[in-house]
């Protein structure tokens, strides 16, 4: 793993997410306090994260289109140094009536991340060898998992000593750093050129076109569709979890803020554990085994639910990091390896796009039902489906071994 990171290209990459990914979870932390303390209102607060959730469904799969349209390392660095600009007009943002503008950079900065999303996991393959994807997306877990430890408790600090307009700042910064970052980056292996690309302009297929046949693909694909479907299932299971938990702490475990955010803690570290672990061991595991991890998520979430301990919730939240660290490298691995790279962008920007809409029709299912069934059936709803999950992972992606050619189909 440590020789992956010494790749200049690689670290440059891990570097420039570790750098705004932090700075994004400073901005989670201060923006909606701030919000909350200019309107004293849940339903302003609320907005604020609507609309930023909104683009994952509709733009997400429409971005794929012009990832796999656009030279992937350029698209990065200009959503990068969109969002400079987009963070600093939450400068303007001192009264109830200047609300608007938090929704306007909630709205255009999620938009931004869906593009780069897509790109930064199209744009993987040409860094590393293919012997390295499981170990460079353990990297990218483990950063993930750092900015979530170190970025939150960071952010409530600086808002506190110094106020939102500094967390605003540093965050701006954090994206220009990233991006000159990725700018810096120059490619082990060239861009593929796509054919219809070299053609002239009015022969190439219009955007829409592109995009159904990115669907084609998808349905086509036997290791994508079910990967797509197993990640479905995984997605109403996470809407479960991220309404019903923290119900969960507080009627079950008797705990509040603190409480939680121990718990969340908790979580951070076990995927840091997950990363390290799944950095180290995994080039002797295929990442379709290692996609049949999400099932022992889901044993461990039954076991929680069953305590009124928290202590022992503690540990099984931190255990249970350790395998949706295995589960997410193995999926991203795989998508890496078998999907052909004029197709990577759309993939993974419908996959964007596909786990939004699950997981929110798991967080209205959880909404509906919360009150008249209680936290612990519907999260015990949730390590069922993770257990379902996993199973069928692991039995529909056994067989799965060596990466395929890529057959044109357009």
């Amino acid at each position: 793993m440590i020789s992956v990171l010494r790749q200049r290209n690689f670290a440059l990459l891990w570097f420039a997410g570790l750098i705004s990914m932090i700075g994004d979870w400073m901005l989670f932390i201060a923006l909606p306090i701030h919000t909350y303390n200019l309107t004293h209102s849940s339903l302003a607060t609320g907005i604020m994260f609507m609309v930023g959730t909104l683009p994952r469904i509709f733009v997400g799969s429409v971005a794929g289109v012009f990832v796999d349209r656009w030279d992937r390392q350029r698209t990065m660095v200009i959503a990068d140094l969109s969002r400079v600009v987009l963070v600093l007009l939450l400068l303007l943002v001192r009264s109830p009536e200047s609300i608007w503008i938090v929704y306007v950079v909630a709205f255009f900065q999620a938009i931004m991340s869906q593009f780069f999303g897509p790109a930064e996991n199209a744009l993987l393959p040409q860094l590393v060898d293919t012997s390295q994807l499981v170990a460079a997306n353990s990297l990218n877990a483990l950063n993930n998992n750092l900015a979530r430890l170190g970025g939150p408790a960071l952010g409530g600090l600086l808002l506190g000593l110094l106020g939102f307009n500094h967390v605003v700042l540093i965050d701006s910064f954090s994206f220009l750093i990233s991006g000159v970052l990725i700018a810096s980056i120059v490619p082990s292996s060239p861009a593929v050129t796509h054919e219809k690309m070299d053609k002239p302009l009015a022969l190439q297929p219009r955007p829409w076109e592109d995009w159904l046949t990115g669907l084609r693909f998808i349905i086509r694909s036997s290791v994508v569709s079910r990967i797509f479907l197993v990640m479905g299932i995984a997605g109403i299971a996470e809407g479960f979890f991220n309404v019903m938990f923290v119900i969960f702490v507080n009627q079950k475990l008797g705990g509040g803020a603190l409480e939680f955010g121990w718990l969340t803690s908790a979580q951070a570290i076990g995927g840091l554990m997950g990363g390290l672990l799944i950095g180290w061991m995994g080039h002797r595991f295929r990442p379709n085994r290692m996609t049949g991890l999400l099932a022992i998520n889901g044993i461990l979430i039954l076991i929680l639910v069953t305590l009124s301990s928290l202590p022992w919730a503690v540990i099984l939240i931190l255990l249970a990091g350790i395998p949706i660290v295995g589960f997410s490298v193995g999926v991203d691995t795989l998508l890496q390896e078998h999907v052909a790279d004029r197709y990577r962008g759309r993939v993974f920007g419908a996959l964007g796009t596909s786990m939004a809409i699950w997981v929110l029709l798991g967080q209205g299912s959880a909404s509906l039902l919360g009150d008249r069934l209680g936290s612990v059936p519907l999260l015990m709803q949730k390590g069922t489906l993770d257990v379902l999950a996993g199973l069928l992972a692991f039995i529909l992606l056994y067989r799965i071994n060596n990466p395929p050619s890529f057959p044109d189909v357009e």
